[in-house]
């Protein structure tokens, strides 16, 4: 989904929403998968870097 070219809020507001209710549902995790393992990951940076 793609709204870069949209200008209206309220219209992109629109076509993102009917986008999240078309997509299909994330799965859940496995019994014995790790609770944070569907988090997006953060790269390892250099000392003094943010990390976000």
């Amino acid at each position: 989904m793609n709204t870069k070219n949209v200008t209206d809020k309220a219209e992109r507001k629109q076509i993102k929403r009917t986008a999240r209710k078309e997509a299909a549902p994330a799965a859940k995790r496995a019994a014995g998968v790790a609770r944070g393992s569907m988090k997006k990951k953060v790269q390892k940076m250099v000392k003094g870097q943010r990390k976000r």
